[in-house]
């Protein structure tokens, strides 16, 4: 009787463990493991051959795939001689602050011949993400795609694609950007304007010496592709599209949406949109042109180029022309805004109704003072900034999010960062004279955990109207109101849709408009919130958020990883 009652016990606690294994593992997910190396790679771009700043050598850098709720461990090496962090663009990264990548914010940075692991979870991500450096500007190449596929038996809100595909965007200078970068800061005037547009790493026929370096995408006739777009350009929105085909958006920022069709689809640098591309049953033997236009961030010098890879159906006929997409303008900001109007969120969502916290950002161009022993070639003879509040941010010298955590903020940051602008103007219209000055300062804004926070992000004219990609770390938010002019509380708050506005984490505004975004503080650690134009960001144009700890253990910020860097 004993020995078939401890038979039954064994039995019932082998049943168990199955069960466990069976039903728990595959809710906590999969670890995935990377090694990235940091290293130079020889590549040769428009009849040039250049040394480039690679992870493993390969550029675009090398594609993360994972399922939601895998643990990605990516080990990153340094080889070379620039100080490096890798920032998982769009990963909340929920009590791993750590791990989100940002110099001298979460991290100091790796130093030369040093290492560091970055240990986070994809729980609550599905979709198109991407990675890149978030030091100077070494995101000129480094980059890559981060995929999140659905969980086992969670299928997308279409039929499944045919074939899945990564467009990756970006920018090629034939010089030196971090040399280019020094002398701007050094000298505060405006950057070398960028040689050539790329599609996967290839400048693409449009381009002079580039026949043979166009990007190819060989399709099937009467087939769905779904199309992973990524914005991975410095300085760069751009206008996508390819001809006689009609691309339908199913998501931005790994966030499902409303499906619209379009012809061409907007795209700011640190955005990512997923489309359905259905092929055509006629058309045997033919290519069509894929077609990124830059949009530019404002009425300055750009590089005018367009750039353009193939669509290929079979074997096609070198004879036939190559037919292009009709595109927008170049400064056709009204089309901009038009197709950013029409992204809502798949279903209605849980927007906050109640915001405990107000704050009103007027951003733009401004002019920081020259030191006196320095000739500079800004405005008005000082250093060209790109204010937040009037406020341009000043990076301290050790990680800001390390002296949250020891309560050792004296003498590195303060929490007095202006809710609003220090005086009132007419932010789209004319200027006062003196409002182009600006602080550099490192300034914050202190958060208890939980507050509901709406921020209104208000272009200006102070220089020149502009448009202002901006990216919030740490968080999605929701995109409740957009418009031209200056912000009007009174008129323009009834009009946000708090039932299905989009989802994203990086938002972009027309020049001389303003956007409204909501969301809970909700992630405790120190998050980044900047312009994701590299140029601007260089200028200051940044501030950060401290969100203190809740009061349950699961609402606390772990403590620091021991391989954590030192500056």
């Amino acid at each position: 009787m004993k020995t078939e009652m401890g038979f039954g016990i064994l039995k019932g606690v082998l049943i168990g463990l199955i069960l466990f294994i069976t039903l728990v593992k595959p809710a906590l997910g999969s670890t995935r493991r990377y090694n990235f190396e940091i290293k130079l790679q020889k590549v040769n771009r428009l009849c040039q051959e250049k040394s480039i700043v690679t992870v493993n050598g390969q550029f675009p850098g090398p594609q993360i795939t994972a399922v939601e709720g895998d643990r990605l461990i990516i080990t990153v090496i340094n080889h070379v001689e620039y100080n490096v962090t890798i920032h998982w663009h769009g990963i909340r990264q929920v009590r791993s602050a750590w791990a989100d990548g940002t110099a001298y914010i979460t991290q100091c940075p790796i130093q030369t011949g040093q290492k560091f692991v970055y240990d986070f979870s994809t729980e609550g991500h599905t979709g198109t993400l991407f990675w890149h450096a978030h030091i100077t500007w070494l995101r000129v190449t480094l980059y890559g795609p981060l995929i999140i596929l659905p969980k086992k038996n969670v299928p997308y809100p279409f039929p499944k694609p045919y074939g899945e595909v990564p467009i990756l965007l970006g920018e090629w200078w034939k010089s030196d950007t971090e040399a280019s970068l020094a002398h701007v800061l050094h000298t505060g005037g405006g950057p070398e304007v960028s040689d050539a547009f790329t599609i996967n790493g290839l400048p693409g026929i449009s381009n002079a010496c580039s026949d043979k370096d166009a990007y190819k995408l060989r399709v099937e006739p009467g087939k769905t592709y779904l199309l992973r777009l990524i914005n991975g350009a410095l300085n760069s929105d751009f206008f996508f599209g390819i001809a006689n085909h009609t691309l339908t958006v199913v998501e931005a920022d790994a966030v499902y949406t409303k499906q619209f069709e379009t012809d061409i689809i907007v795209i700011s640098p640190g955005q990512t949109t997923n489309v359905l591309l259905k092929t055509k049953q006629y058309y045997p033997n033919a290519s069509f042109l894929i077609v990124a236009k830059p949009h530019p961030f404002g009425r300055v010098e750009f590089n005018g180029n367009s750039t353009a890879g193939i669509l290929q159906y079979g074997q096609p006929k070198s004879t036939l022309p190559l037919l292009s997409p009709e595109m927008p303008d170049y400064f056709d900001y009204d089309y901009a805004n038009n197709y950013c109007s029409k992204l809502r969120s798949l279903s209605e969502v849980k927007v906050a109704k109640k915001v405990d916290k107000y704050y009103f950002f007027t951003v733009g161009l401004g002019v920081n003072e020259c030191p006196e022993d320095q000739t500079c070639q800004g405005l008005l003879g000082g250093k060209m900034a790109g204010p937040i509040n009037n406020v341009t941010f000043l990076h301290p010298k050790t990680a800001l999010l390390e002296a949250h955590y020891s309560n050792k903020s004296e003498g590195v940051y303060t929490t007095d960062f202006p809710e609003n602008p220090p005086f009132e103007f007419n932010y789209t219209g004319n200027p006062p004279s003196n409002i182009s000055m600006a602080t550099r300062e490192t300034r914050l804004v202190e958060l208890a955990y939980g507050t509901s926070v709406q921020v209104v992000i208000q272009g200006t004219s102070v220089v020149t109207p502009e448009t202002h990609p901006f990216h919030l770390h740490g968080f999605d938010f929701y995109v409740v109101g957009r418009g031209l002019g200056n912000f009007d509380p009174i008129k323009d708050t009834p009009m946000f849709n708090l039932v299905d506005p989009s989802k994203r984490n990086t938002v972009n505004m027309a020049p001389g408009g303003w956007v409204a975004i909501r969301f809970v503080a909700d992630n405790p650690g120190v998050w980044l919130m900047h312009c994701h134009l590299e140029i601007h960001s260089s200028w200051g144009m940044e501030m950060a958020w401290v969100v203190r700890d809740g009061e349950r253990q699961d609402q606390k910020l772990p403590p620091p990883p021991l391989d954590l860097p030192k500056c």
